[in-house]
Order: structure tokens, then sequence, then C-alpha cells
């Protein structure tokens, strides 16, 4: 079986994580017309399971980012509470984009796990 690119991986989180963001942001605004406007439910009915799943790929993508990358148990973790604060998923993208924590090194997707460096 033929793991994913590094490449794509880390193409493939930060898409999710500012898309969980935004299907954060429907959210909010179906739950506000539901409870507060009283008005309907139909925006929670559509934004929940779009929000749901995005959310569960950001998770799966982290994981494997945090084992791809080999990320420090500290990084996972932000990346981690970043999922359950709104909106904290596209801060950490940044963050971890800055700190070279989604850096993909030139040639990476090109090694076989023979070929990767030992871990120390």
């Amino acid at each position: 079986m033929k793991l994913p690119s590094k490449t794509a991986v880390v193409g493939t989180f930060r898409v999710l994580a500012v898309a969980e963001a935004f299907s954060w942001a429907a959210l909010l605004v179906g739950m506000f017309l539901k409870w507060v406007l009283k008005a309907t439910e139909l925006g929670v009915e559509i934004a929940g399971p779009i929000h749901g799943a995005f959310f569960i790929g950001y998770g799966v993508a982290a994981l494997a980012l945090w084992r791809q990358q080999r990320w420090p148990f500290r990084v996972a973790l932000f990346a981690g509470l970043a999922a359950v604060l709104p909106f904290a998923t596209v801060w950490f993208e940044r963050w971890a984009g800055r700190r070279g924590h989604l850096a993909v090194p030139t040639g990476a997707d090109e090694l076989t796990p023979a070929q990767e460096p030992a871990r120390v």
C-alpha cells in the first residue's frame, strides 16, 4: 500500500484547517437561527454534519502529520486543542507553518520508508 506523499498530507491539513473554521462559523449561524431567533433548524441540520466531517478530517490529518512530520507531543497537543476551540484551527495552521512544522523537505516525497532517516 502506497502512503500519501508528505506534500499531499500537509496540503490536505491546511485545507481542512480552514474548512473546519468556516464550518464552525456556519454551525454557529445555524445555532443562532435555531435557538435565538427560533426561525429554522435547517442551518444546524446542514452545517452540523458538514462541520463534523471537517472536524474528523482535521483530526485524522493532524494525527497523520504528527507521525509523518515527527511533531513533538506539544505540537500535536496544540493541534488537538485547536480542533476544540472555535476558529483555532486556522491559528494553529499558521503557527505551525511559521515554525516549520508543516514544511516538507525537498525530495522528501520520493523517499521510501527504508530510505528515511532512523528515529533517534
